[in-house]
């Protein structure tokens, strides 16, 4: 616990912290910023208003699509990677949900093929409010974003192309913690006392973590920051506070054995600011660092996320560039689309045998598929097929409309004359997925039987 003893010893450095940290805050971006830039995706969007384009058909659907996204958005958990497509004729955006914690740190990467020199606006998105606030988007020049979350919550990633441009990407999304581990040659799993454990018979809880490493071992730097005390107290003995103004935080190391840095001092990731020890009211226990994180004007949090393990490289087996954009149906009596590529997820919609769609990404083994009302989500690739082999013949007794989609107001492909035959390939709801003698493939209404 900070001692009421040490503030006025500090209180200089603190104020001049606390100017920093009120600027930096300035620079940020929230809900509150005082100044706050355009996204490349806003800046673009306003170029097409600018020239009208978003009156054009082409252009409303753009914005349109980038407004669903952040509706109909599929859930992920990270480490995740998967391919998509996108056709040059339809404008199309995806957003990828999934929750945080305030430490960790992402990277984001979407690899673009088929598309030289193509932008890709990458935007995130943080939904804990009543509407979604953009608190990072990528630069305009890369496809690659690093975000650390400043607030544990649902976030949004949303991924979108401009206008006529078609191919396939592969977006890879993994987290580390913000924080170096504090204890040399350790990391996380010798952690064995967590955030808020009572204390002192209930009478408080535990302010950080215990990270147990024997007697002497170094202590390093969390974080690039300014040492901004150094001193003893009865509950920690001897302890270094670190500041990380970037973040708004103080780092707090307790039960040193020995410090070895002094007040005032700038220190590096890596540096040794001590040795592992058990003063303070430790004395009874085994040596270990007491790491605490404070926010600034908050107070205590939980150090967890930000030195916990990283999740590693995604390794989700990628679906082959061959079937984006294939059209697949049902093989099986009856198919689920869940919320996540996961079998435990949230059923979203039940789908009968020959249930026809268009696989738009995924990986190997769970398809992203939208569905009609523009539904999106993930279906076992267990559970699909191919639509080359026809399910059965439909004779055509006049004049009937292929349509483009399964919809009545979609484009007309061709008319096919009566007193033919075409082949089903799939059904969605009253419509059937046809493929005429000549080779066209297209939809017609399940009347024209």
């Amino acid at each position: 616990m900070l001692e009421r003893r040490f503030i006025p010893r500090f209180w200089k450095q603190f104020v001049a912290i606390a100017i920093l940290v009120w600027l930096n805050a300035c620079k940020s971006l929230g809900p509150n910023t005082l100044f706050r830039s355009s996204s490349p995706h806003e800046q673009y969007e306003r170029s097409l208003k600018d020239a009208k384009l978003d009156q054009t058909a082409l252009g409303a659907d753009w914005v349109a699509a980038a407004d669903r996204a952040m509706r109909d958005s599929v859930r992920i958990s990270v480490p995740h990677r998967e391919s998509g497509y996108f056709s040059a004729s339809k404008p199309f955006a995806v957003g990828y949900r999934l929750n945080s914690k305030r430490g960790d740190r992402f990277y984001i990467q979407v690899d673009i093929q088929g598309m030289k020199d193509a932008q890709v606006f990458i935007d995130v998105f943080d939904l804990s409010g009543r509407e979604p606030d953009r608190i990072v988007s990528a630069k305009a020049d890369t496809n690659r974003l690093v975000w650390e979350t400043r607030r544990s919550g649902a976030h949004l990633i949303r991924i979108q192309p401009e206008l006529l441009r078609g191919g396939s990407y592969t977006i890879s999304i993994t987290r580390e913690p913000v924080l170096s581990f504090p204890v040399k040659d350790r990391d996380s799993r010798s952690i064995s006392s967590y955030f808020g454990a009572p204390r002192d018979g209930g009478r408080r809880t535990h302010e950080g973590v215990d990270i147990f490493a024997p007697r002497g071992t170094p202590l390093l730097a969390s974080v690039d920051g300014i040492i901004s005390g150094v001193g003893v107290n009865r509950l920690g003995g001897n302890v270094v506070w670190l500041s990380d103004v970037k973040r708004n935080l103080r780092l707090y190391y307790a039960h040193l054995d020995k410090q070895l840095v002094r007040e005032g001092q700038q220190v590096s990731v890596g540096d040794t600011i001590g040795t592992v020890g058990n003063t303070g009211n430790a004395r009874n226990t085994a040596p270990h660092l007491h790491f605490g994180v404070y926010q600034f004007s908050e107070g205590a949090v939980d150090p967890l996320p930000f030195v916990r393990l990283g999740s590693g490289p995604a390794r989700q087996p990628l679906l082959s560039e061959s079937r984006l954009g294939d059209s697949v149906r049902v093989s099986v009596t009856r198919a689920v689309v869940r919320q996540s590529p996961k079998p435990d997820a949230p059923v979203l919609q039940e789908l009968p045998r020959s249930f026809a769609f268009t696989v738009l990404g995924g990986t190997a083994e769970w398809l992203r598929v939208e569905l009609p009302g523009e539904l999106t989500g993930y279906v076992s690739s267990t559970v699909i097929e191919p639509v080359d082999k026809p399910i059965r013949r439909l004779p055509i007794a006049g004049p009937t409309n292929l349509l483009e989609a399964a919809t009545s107001q979609a484009a007309i492909v061709e008319t096919l004359p009566g007193g033919m035959a075409v082949d089903v390939l799939g059904v969605v709801e009253d419509f059937q997925l046809v493929r005429s003698p000549n080779g066209q493939t297209g939809w017609v209404l399940r009347a024209t039987q």
